[in-house]
């Protein structure tokens, strides 16, 4: 599986590395709605939350469903501002269509890819938002009735909030991060100029590539979408945006008429880089049979050959060699020759990050 963008054509110069302030300030709001993704954070998460006043707690949970499951595409935007304070500006140019529409986009919306009318002028779309908020219970329900019935009101209410949270906690933050996040978006813009797309890419994160051809960026995650770096014939192009708060999650915000922008998180060399979801599937299939689990018991205690082995479980050579190369090439062995013998070993770190490996994958 993976999301694919389009970008047949495009000259380099359109793929844009940038830094964000509204979308770092993004992911520090879905880090401290849920805590359980980001655990090397608990000390910052902990620390944020103590000192925040009860009343922008409040509001915080009043409109967390715009950045708790998934990220409302307004905190990332696909041409970044210097500071928060004109990002905000940006937003507030925006149409009370486009605004409306692209606050729905996760939260309210059947189909992420499929053009919409705006629920603000469609009556029917209008119904469906609202069918799609309540199931999401009230606190949502009413905050699309605020958006639907007075969507100025409600913009220049999240703007507050925005700018409370700066104050608050997250200027702080940003004074902390906005250096590595430069330098970052420096060396990958360095990396496309010298060394091309692909190499920007995959220093961003093992999760991004190119395929074969060169013509589509594939983003390594468990869902399949399809966009262009063309969806705005305006404005073509693909923007790259780090995060210092974000992982594990790769962010890949696109939609009808909106230039392609992932948010991708920079690595803090503390963390082992992002397995690929074939291989973690790979290393599940291959614990999934009962007697390569049994061979894993043993091969966890030390070394044994291939003959130790067939003794040990009997069953046929054939059959032994069968499951270990099943297990070896999951990555999940490691092997060293003693004279005419190979020792088999389960690979202990491997199989005890699976578990971090499976739900970052997921998470990704």
């Amino acid at each position: 599986m993976a999301d694919v963008i389009d970008i047949t054509g495009l000259p380099h110069e359109r793929v844009v590395v940038a830094v964000s302030p509204l979308a770092e300030l993004g992911s520090a709001l879905h880090v401290l709605s849920e805590p359980g993704h980001h655990a090397h954070l608990h000390g910052w998460v902990t620390a944020t939350t103590s000192a925040l006043r009860c009343d922008l707690a409040d509001r915080l949970h009043e409109a967390d469903f715009l950045w708790r499951s998934a990220r409302c595409d307004l905190l990332l935007p696909a041409h970044p501002g210097a500071t928060l304070a004109e990002e905000l500006d940006a937003l507030d140019r925006l149409d009370d269509e486009h605004f409306v529409t692209a606050a729905f986009e996760i939260t309210c919306r059947a189909s992420y890819e499929r053009c919409t009318p705006s629920p603000l002028v469609d009556a029917a779309q209008r119904r469906r938002v609202r069918e799609l908020a309540a199931a999401r219970g009230p606190r949502q329900a009413a905050f699309v009735d605020r958006m639907l019935l007075d969507p100025d009101g409600l913009r220049a209410w999240l703007r507050r909030l925005f700018e409370d949270c700066e104050q608050a906690f997250f200027a702080d933050t940003w004074n902390r991060t906005r250096g590595q996040l430069a330098a970052d978006a420096r060396h990958k813009t360095e990396l496309l100029r010298r060394k091309g797309l692909g190499a920007a890419l995959t220093a961003a994160s093992a999760a991004l590539g190119l395929d074969d051809s060169g013509d589509r960026i594939l983003v390594d995650k468990l869902a399949v979408g399809r966009a262009s770096a063309y969806a705005d014939p305006d404005d073509p192009g693909v923007t790259l945006i780090p995060t210092t708060l974000g992982r594990p999650h790769l962010l890949f915000a696109h939609g009808p008429g909106r230039r392609p922008v992932l948010q991708y998180p920079v690595d803090s060399g503390e963390l082992t880089s992002p397995v690929s979801l074939r291989e973690v599937q790979r290393r599940l299939d291959a614990l999934a049979h009962p007697l390569r689990m049994r061979l894993c018991r043993t091969l966890a205690r030390g070394p044994h050959t291939t003959g130790e082995l067939v003794e040990a479980y009997g069953v046929t050579a054939p059959e032994v060699s069968r499951h270990l190369a099943v297990l070896k090439k999951a990555g999940l062995l490691t092997t060293r020759r003693r004279g005419r013998y190979v020792l088999y070993q389960l690979e202990l770190g491997a199989v005890s990050r699976l578990g971090g490996d499976f739900i970052e994958g997921v998470l990704r």
